[in-house]
């Protein structure tokens, strides 16, 4: 390991706050992606007359307990409970719920207020909203790193290719992108789904089109700056091609800024997703969500529970997100040495 990269790692462990919201969000980042062994309606193990099954992983038919339709089996049922446990056990996850399980057992009107059966409460569907918060989350961490990685590859080509050549390249490039940031975003998705349901890979491809450009400006500054350098020249007069200059002697240089960005972007695009499910214009209907719960929490004023659970669980993501970029920003600035 390099001397400079031991240097920046023992920078961030240093920030005790940017250090345990990198433990903590990692932690339960782990625990969303494990959602299924969390929160489920079917049991982890199912041990049935000496054999041993795992519905979390394969389909139970209902006549393989005894039942009468060779379906898979609703293990929300009490009668298909019954006739499991008459014959053996079951392994259950600690919330019995998955995403979209109604829970019929719960007596009264939805939303429900929290209990035993549902410790956060349920929402104006009955769903459990432990249980989608925790596959919410899941699914708006994936879809921000998904986001972020790609739209940062993107910027940071575009921006090297127009801070290294300048010219006609880098004018075309600003015009370009002048025009392009003129296109309003939220419409084109408006437009989209009239005819279409907007998805997961969908929405990651329309908001990739417009968000590359935030980091095109700081790789094209850090470009223009190193490129007349001495081993800049130096590499050139060696005969060396353009792309080796590029990628091998200028990029890396501006990778430094690029790095400290990358928290904010992942948060950015938490938020940007979170903002277009509020509105209805993101994921498909009835999918994990934060922003339709926090829909649901505007909706449902008599049901408070919603709403501050959902706010609690995306402050607690963006601030640690937020803490964790202030690490990473410190670590890499080289006023900071130890």
């Amino acid at each position: 390991m390099r001397a400079v990269t031991r240097r920046r790692m023992k920078t961030f462990a240093s920030n005790r706050r940017a250090w345990i919201s990198l433990w903590i969000f990692m932690t339960l980042f782990t625990a969303s992606i494990f959602s299924e062994f969390i929160a489920n309606e079917r049991p982890l193990v199912l041990y049935f007359q000496h054999r041993m099954y795992f519905p979390v992983f394969s389909e139970i038919p209902e006549t393989l307990l005894g039942g009468y339709f060779e379906t898979d089996a609703d293990f929300t049922d009490p009668a298909v409970i019954a006739m499991a446990e008459a014959h053996g056990w079951m392994l259950w996850p600690p919330v019995r719920f998955s995403w979209h399980t109604v829970n019929l057992a719960r007596e009264g009107v939805y939303p429900a207020a929290p209990g035993a059966g549902n410790w956060l409460g349920t929402d104006d569907h009955g769903r459990d909203i432990l249980a989608r918060l925790l596959y919410g989350f899941r699914v708006s961490v994936l879809f921000g790193l998904c986001l972020a990685v790609f739209s940062t590859l993107v910027g940071i080509v575009a921006g090297a290719v127009q801070g290294y050549f300048g010219g006609k390249v880098d004018l075309f490039g600003q015009r370009f992108m002048e025009i392009w940031s003129g296109l309003p975003m939220i419409y084109l998705l408006i437009i989209l789904s009239s005819f279409m349901q907007p998805g997961f890979f969908v929405l990651l491809f329309i908001m990739l089109l417009f968000s590359w450009m935030g980091m095109v400006d700081v790789v094209r500054a850090e470009v223009l700056r190193c490129r007349n350098l001495g081993y800049v020249k130096a590499a050139r007069c060696m005969g060396l091609p353009d792309r080796v200059v590029l990628f091998r002697h200028v990029l890396p240089n501006a990778m430094v800024a690029t790095l400290t960005f990358l928290p904010f972007v992942l948060n950015g695009a938490i938020t940007t997703l979170t903002s277009l499910d509020f509105l209805g214009f993101g994921l498909p209907p009835g999918s994990p969500s934060l922003g339709e719960l926090l829909a649901q929490g505007k909706e449902n004023l008599d049901a408070p529970w919603i709403g501050i659970a959902a706010f609690a669980v995306l402050a607690s993501m963006l601030s640690l997100l937020v803490f964790i970029g202030e690490g990473v920003r410190d670590a890499f600035d080289p006023r900071h040495e130890g």
